[in-house]
């Protein structure tokens, strides 16, 4: 089968190094980059980091409104299907470049497979639930990575091409965490973005990404700030890689990093894979690293008020914690799940333990695509 697969963010490379081995055994792919998130800093080290072929086709389209960037995105895959003429379509997640891909293949009449398909927050004010709603009603595959989000698309009446099939991010971690399990990657980390190999010691900082749009008002972004303040500590501070765009928001809303927080530049999954599993804790507004921060059993408050990935949380035993933007909440859960007393006897033993099976999510969708095309 010849497929278009669709990118656009970082997240959807770690997702697209995640599936693209199991999908060129089987399929023909020509990989697709919309832009959306698009620049060496941001973007391009996943690239050498995680093997992932250069894209097929880049299309540099980035910056602006969510509107104005599926408006410029549709055009742009319509040529695109319309001269590589693909027996399918392949989305990721809930992006722009998910909503702008699922669009242009219904438009022409092209089979779409929805990758992450059926999660859902029940918060229609966020743009990611609208792209991911409107790509699952499109889809004529939807690869669903829980039983939660099976129930999801049931509900909704998408039954006929409902497959689960586990989390292809599942099967990336479970592939990367023998190289990061040793305490000692922390010492080329610290060299490499601070210039010192002791900046990082097992459970001796706390992990923390903020990068939702919601999360980048002038209101919002004070509230996440004080939660920064009061999660960090003179002896275990926060580690915050921080998007650029984030940066010149805060500066232009007049506001400053708390003392305490440590600014590093935005990093790859490896070096974000060991950062998180050595922590204290993560704090972070992602979908990606809740999850990520469960199956590595690190305590991880979630700075949303609403998760689509409720398995994370209910399934951590406690360790997930959706706090929102509350401080107060944020603290609370931080001394109970990461004593400041234990926080390195804590990290020490979780790394040592930890085991982590693949999903097998990507050969599942890889099979399933072969099966259909006969």
């Amino acid at each position: 089968m010849r497929i278009v697969s669709i990118v656009g963010t970082r997240p959807q490379l770690i997702k697209a190094a995640a599936l693209g081995p199991a999908l060129r055994a089987r399929h023909e792919e020509v990989f697709v980059d919309t832009g959306q998130h698009w620049d060496e800093e941001l973007a391009g080290v996943f690239f050498a980091e995680l093997g992932l072929p250069r894209p097929d086709v880049s299309l540099g389209i980035g910056g602006g409104s969510a509107s104005e960037q599926v408006g410029r995105m549709l055009p742009a895959l319509e040529g695109v299907l319309r001269a590589v003429r693909p027996d399918a379509v392949l989305v990721y997640g809930d992006t722009n470049s998910t909503l702008a891909g699922a669009l242009a293949a219904a438009q022409q009449g092209i089979p779409l497979a929805h990758v992450e398909a059926g999660l859902r927050s029940f918060d229609r004010t966020m743009p990611e639930e609208v792209n991911r709603v409107v790509a699952d009603h499109l889809a004529r595959w939807c690869f669903a990575p829980t039983p939660t989000a099976v129930a999801n698309l049931a509900a909704e009446g998408i039954r006929d091409g409902v497959v689960l099939v586990g989390d292809v991010l599942q099967d990336l971690a479970a592939r990367t965490i023998p190289e990061i399990r040793d305490p000692a990657v922390l010492a080329e980390i610290g060299q490499r973005l601070l210039g010192d190999e002791g900046a990082f010691r097992p459970g001796g900082y706390c992990f923390a990404t903020v990068h939702r749009a919601a999360n980048r008002s002038p209101e919002a972004m004070r509230r996440w700030l004080e939660l920064l303040a009061v999660v960090a500590g003179p002896t275990r501070p926060v580690v915050l890689p921080l998007h650029p765009g984030t940066r010149a928001a805060i500066e232009a809303a007049g506001l400053a990093l708390p003392v305490g927080v440590v600014v590093v530049p935005p990093v790859g999954y490896r070096t974000s894979l060991a950062l998180q599993l050595h922590a204290a804790a993560v704090v972070t507004d992602s979908g990606g690293v809740q999850r990520e921060a469960a199956w590595l059993g690190v305590p991880c408050l979630v700075l949303r008020e609403t998760t689509e990935w409720r398995e994370a949380v209910d399934g951590s035993g406690g360790r997930v914690v959706v706090v929102g933007l509350d401080p107060d909440r944020a603290w609370a859960a931080l001394e109970r799940l990461a004593p400041v007393e234990r926080s390195a006897e804590l990290a020490r033993e979780r790394a040592s333990r930890l085991v982590l099976p693949p999903a097998g999510a990507a050969e599942a969708i890889a099979a399933v695509l072969a099966e259909a095309a006969g």
